[in-house]
């Protein structure tokens, strides 16, 4: 009986320290395993005995590519706790800051980790040899996005301008203004380099999802919103718990995220576009369109442009903010701490970050369960695998490990955000 193995035992151009195992046997997939060694990085356990304002900060450091969704679910579950509502002119300025991650994150992820998929290319280096526009463009686009989260954060890697309640202090109306020009450029910019993707030759392929995303009744959600599924659930952030469970597996330093009932799901770029696509600017459905994107799109291969149609409408979005900006006075709430227990939940790049924090009287974080995007689309990635692997069989092993490698980067994975749950617990005699 023929045996086909495939084991990548370190994936490249994704974040973080992964692997992969593939069995095939008699043309059946027999395993098909999506490792995670990581070693696990306790932040639950960090946050254990701290003063609930310190989260943001020190759940920022889960990620330095998206610090801002954990600042912002942070934030978010602590002032829910504490009973507090910030104004209309602080959820503005962090929906601007929010922007900026978006723009910076996808456009890293799309042009510089997937596009070598698509272009038979092992790294951006050698895009830059065929096409360097392209690769300027990119670069260009992502210095938006950290330019935007360092004008309102301080910096563009942690923010440090952030706190629960709002800011610490709000930028100057100049230095919002100054970021004008380059953010009209930016939309035209995320446009282009959209088309240039839809050239892409596109693996044939349609999973039958489960998509979960935040939603809003008035605009594409990035910050905020109530969580739905595409099986038609619709709950608020602190009923997520109830609905959504994570599990352990002995081939992952990363928990699994499933429904209540066992079912796999999928969180990102797809997931918000199908349930949330009304909500995008005219111009950015009109290049969803133009690149051929279907109103609800099942292809895993062609999230790389939903990533630039959202980049498009992040520029588009932090255009009309600035252009509004009005310094929020005061830069951020009154706190008094109170035991409670708050949840928060945004959408980051890969898709929601859940976090609950339960908190005493003195403002101290008794526990605190964080539920990032890879983890939650683990299994589907899995399943994504099996299917695509299925459906590829004829290809020989160099190329069947290179389309594999390609499922695994459809979602972005960011490993590291993934690998913080253990709990540890120690005996000494």
């Amino acid at each position: 009986m023929t045996e086909r193995k495939i084991t990548v035992n370190a994936l490249a151009r994704v974040e973080g320290e992964g692997a992969l195992n593939v069995r095939i046997r008699g043309g059946e997939v027999e395993i098909v395993e999506f490792r995670i060694f990581e070693p696990p990085r306790f932040f639950e356990g960090l946050l254990q005995g701290r003063d609930a304002t310190e989260a943001p900060d020190i759940t920022s450091r889960i990620c330095g590519i998206c610090p801002v969704a954990y600042i912002t679910s942070a934030s978010q579950a602590v002032e829910q706790a504490y009973g507090v509502e910030i104004t209309p002119e602080i959820a503005a300025l962090r929906r601007l800051i929010y922007c900026g991650e978006w723009i910076q994150s996808h456009v890293l992820h799309a042009a510089m980790l997937h596009a070598p998929d698509f272009l038979g290319l092992h790294d951006v280096i050698a895009i830059s040899e065929l096409e360097p526009e392209l690769v300027t463009t990119a670069l260009r686009l992502k210095k938006l996005g950290n330019d935007l989260m360092e004008a309102i954060g301080g910096r563009a890697v942690h923010p440090i301008n952030t706190r629960v309640g709002g800011f610490f202090k709000a930028p100057d109306s100049a230095e919002i203004a100054a970021l004008l020009p380059e953010l009209e450029w930016g939309i035209a910019a995320a446009r282009e380099m959209a088309l240039r993707f839809a050239r892409f030759d596109f693996p044939e392929d349609a999973g039958d999802y489960i998509f979960v995303a935040l939603v809003h009744p008035e605009h594409y959600p990035i910050e905020t919103g109530r969580i739905a599924t595409s099986t038609e659930l619709d709950i608020p952030v602190d009923a997520f718990h109830a609905h959504f469970m994570e599990e352990q597996v002995a081939r992952s330093m990363a928990l699994h995220g499933r429904m209540r009932d066992g079912s796999a799901y999928i969180v990102g770029p797809l997931a918000r576009y199908a349930l949330n696509r009304a909500r995008l600017s005219e111009t950015a459905k009109q290049t969803a369109g133009e690149c051929g994107l279907a109103e609800v799109e099942r292809n895993p291969f062609k999230s790389i442009l939903v990533r630039m149609v959202e980049v498009q409408y992040a520029c588009e979005e932090a255009l009309r903010l600035a252009r509004a900006y009005v310094p929020p006075d005061p830069p951020s709430m009154p706190l008094s701490p109170r035991a409670g227990v708050g949840q928060g939940c945004s959408e980051a790049p890969r898709g929601i970050c859940h976090h609950r924090y339960e908190i005493d009287d003195a403002g101290r974080i008794v526990t605190a369960t964080i539920v990032p995007p890879t983890s939650q689309n683990q299994p589907q990635i899995e399943a994504d695998l099996e299917r695509v692997i299925r459906s590829s069989l004829a290809l020989d092993d160099a190329a069947l490990q290179w389309r594999c490698e390609q499922v695994i980067r459809n979602y972005d994975p960011c490993i590291s955000c993934a690998t913080h749950f253990l709990k540890l617990s120690v005996e000494r005699g």
